[in-house]
């Protein structure tokens, strides 16, 4: 049975719950596992068939150290990600070639802003060797510290599984 990994970076707890929907969905075709930024594995082990990585979209990319420290600032309960972020992770992250991979992220529908971490993400996942299985996709927040819009857990559920049939479709094309 293929086996996907689904990387996080969460301040507020909405990227972790779409995480977990998109894990969900992904577990329709394949074993899968869903682990914080912090304490996912640099190296991507042989048997991982798929990579998506998600993370909350700060100044218009990926977060950055600051970003994270003011977002810190705004949280009215713990951060899920209190170290690094999913930029960080990704610049020391190593993995077979050919893995398939695919990214998203939350981000605030009103006021509609430039710029996404899950296409900055993408972009990485390309230039470090990975197949785009699927599209970048975002996710919605009501604020900067959420709630997700209603709907956008089964939105992301629906997405994995999407995204496990499109890499289920493409078999062992890595190997």
């Amino acid at each position: 049975m293929m086996r996907a990994l689904v990387v996080y970076e969460s301040m507020f707890g909405n990227t972790q719950a779409i995480a977990k929907a998109i894990a969900e969905g992904l577990s329709d075709r394949m074993r899968v596992e869903a682990l914080e930024v912090g304490v996912a594995p640099t190296t991507i082990d042989d048997d991982v068939e798929l990579l998506v990585v998600g993370g909350p979209t700060h100044a218009f990319g990926m977060s950055r150290p600051q970003t994270r420290q003011d977002a810190a600032k705004q949280a009215t309960a713990g951060l899920v990600s209190r170290g690094i972020g999913l930029r960080e992770w990704l610049t020391s992250l190593q993995a077979p070639a050919g893995v398939a991979a695919a990214a998203f992220d939350t981000r605030i529908s009103k006021p509609r802003l430039p710029g996404s971490a899950a296409r900055a993400a993408e972009k990485r996942l390309r230039r470090l060797g990975f197949r785009i299985a699927a599209p970048a996709e975002s996710f919605h927040v009501e604020g900067t510290s959420g709630p997700l819009h209603e709907g956008e857990q089964q939105r992301a559920r629906r997405w994995g599984q999407s995204v496990g049939s499109r890499t289920g479709d493409l078999g062992h094309a890595k190997r």
